[in-house]
């Protein structure tokens, strides 16, 4: 993904974060979990809503809700693992082209050393907490359930110091990762948006997405790349080559080593350690295009307009200045097509080398996993045991989507999913 396309996308995401006035509030009840978001009490009310729900176990707006707190718990524990690593990544340059990279709540004064294993460790813990969160809603089922929040004002603790303040709501967390912009109202009155039954999906959708990502990457063995280059991102690395932050660099440039730089795309070349694991990443994509198909069903045939937040063209979003078109949905719809026949491997990627007969049957990358060599598939003969001929992907497929959502397809798919 290009610099420039991250950019693109993390620019929609700010817009979301940021361009949300505060609404007209209603008189409906306030969610058990509601509380516990805002107040930053993630372990507390998960307890409570757990209590609660066994002594009612029909009440689908508070399972509903637990599975929203255990999806946050998820992305909390994940960057408190970082914030104890030190993230810090040195290339300042590198970071201004991939704003995630920021850490959301600042440099750790006293980070304990990371090694591989301590970040495998911790994206396994990632993989059962998204887990964990999927099975809850899972649960929830199809039908009338509403579960009234305000979003942006959730805050979490990700330094895990215990003491939350405004400054650690998700609101100001996405403007300091995504580019400094002025954040959202904090209060508990900022912008009221209505999750329902297909944003159950659209958050079980998410959890399959992130666990996809998690899969692949606890597939492979990262140790020699965090031994060699893990000190570009992190405070202390464990490993024999303490020289690599210490003295003299070989290529300075804005205080970055180029030669670490060179190094760390060489050592992108990491052994398979667990071949399943690409086989789960597949089937977490192929449930989360499921997951897409019955939120789109739902949405189409939702006939309320109440703080949507994904609207049919029919609805208003609670998010100021986006918009939802039929040909959005149809787009969308294609999209899902397409996605489902690559990962099916009824259609091919076009292959970037040749004559162009060829192209790369993807579900076999993740049915037939190889070790991982980055530079080689740039290059190309990493991809050679994966062609084939057949059906390609259309590259008008493509510019189609990108026209019908304004050059930002991209920003869409993400908040879509």
């Amino acid at each position: 993904m290009s610099g420039r396309l991250v950019i693109s996308v993390l620019s929609l995401l700010a817009l979301i974060a940021t361009n949300c006035p505060a609404r007209a509030e209603d008189q409906r009840p306030i969610p058990l979990v509601e509380s516990y978001l805002l107040d930053g009490r993630l372990v507390e009310g998960e307890k409570a809503l757990l209590a609660h729900l066994t002594k009612t176990p029909a009440d689908v707006q508070a399972r509903f809700g637990l599975g929203v707190l255990q999806f946050f718990q998820a992305i909390e524990h994940l960057y408190q693992g970082f914030y104890r690593y030190g993230l810090e990544p040195k290339a300042n340059f590198l970071i201004q082209e991939v704003p995630f990279l920021r850490q959301p709540v600042g440099k750790n004064p006293n980070p304990e050393s990371v090694s591989a294993t301590k970040l495998d460790k911790l994206f396994r813990t990632f993989l059962d907490d998204l887990a964990k969160a999927r099975k809850t809603l899972e649960q929830v089922p199809d039908g009338n359930v509403k579960l009234p929040l305000h979003p942006f004002a959730i805050r979490l603790d990700l330094n895990g110091d215990g003491k939350i303040t405004d400054d650690e709501s998700l609101g100001r967390i996405m403007g300091r990762m995504f580019g400094g912009v002025a954040p959202p109202t904090i209060a508990h009155g900022g912008t009221l948006v209505c999750f329902d039954a297909a944003d159950v999906h659209w958050l079980r959708g998410y959890c399959h997405l992130l666990a996809a990502m998690g899969e692949v990457i606890v597939a492979y063995d990262w140790k020699e790349v965090i031994e060699g280059s893990g000190h570009l991102f992190f405070h202390q690395v464990e490993g024999p080559h303490d020289f690599l932050t210490e003295g003299q660099k070989v290529f300075e440039y804005q205080g970055t080593d180029i030669a670490d730089l060179i190094a760390f795309v060489h050592l992108l070349r990491m052994p398979l350690r667990d071949k399943d694991a690409m086989s789960r990443a597949l089937a977490h994509l192929e449930a989360m295009i499921a997951e897409s198909r019955v939120m789109w069903k739902l949405v189409q045939a939702e006939t309320d307009d109440d703080h949507e937040w994904i609207p049919n063209p029919r609805q208003k979003s609670a998010l100021t200045g986006l918009r939802v078109n039929q040909e959005m949905v149809d787009g969308w719809v294609q999209f899902l097509d397409e996605a489902d026949a690559l990962l099916k491997g009824k259609k091919l990627i076009p292959f970037w080398r040749g004559n162009g007969d060829k192209g790369i049957n993807l579900r076999r990358v993740f049915t037939e996993p190889r070790p991982l060599d980055i530079v080689l598939w740039i290059q190309g003969t990493a991809a050679t045991p994966y062609l084939e001929k057949g059906e390609f992907t259309r590259a008008d497929t493509w510019a189609r989507l990108q026209r019908v959502f304004g050059g930002n397809f991209i920003g869409f798919a993400l908040w879509f999913n």
